[in-house]
């Protein structure tokens, strides 16, 4: 797979960041950190979000699509509660529960990839 733009990658634990960082690389995807200064979620291919980000990653989310950011976007959470659910469904996120296991991430991107290059 080659992507031109980033998956931004928007984790507040460091090693879990650069876990998610090295994996995502491996298969292929050109992963980043959200984080850094540069970082533009506007021109991302996708973007990978931590429930607990900023304490709020949905919260967040929410503000970059206020901001008129529509770049596909996957939250990571652990044991999403229904009020996550219904706070996720108008923002048009992908729910992926942790922890990871197998291939649900990658699967999830290439899913979200594929189609926006269909589009």
């Amino acid at each position: 797979m080659v992507l031109d733009r980033p998956v931004l990658l928007f984790e507040s634990d460091q090693p879990v960041l650069s876990s998610l960082q090295f994996a995502l690389s491996l298969e292929g995807f050109l992963p980043a950190d959200g984080n850094v200064p540069d970082a533009d979620p506007a021109t991302a291919e996708c973007l990978v979000i931590d429930q607990r980000y900023r304490a709020d990653g949905i919260g967040f989310l929410q503000e970059l699509r206020d901001k008129g950011v529509a770049v596909p976007a996957i939250l990571l959470a652990t044991n999403p509660s229904r009020e996550l659910r219904r706070r996720m469904k108008p923002l048009g996120a992908v729910l992926i529960e942790k922890p990871l296991l197998g291939n649900e991430l990658t699967d999830a991107l290439l899913t979200i990839l594929a189609s926006s290059k269909a589009a």
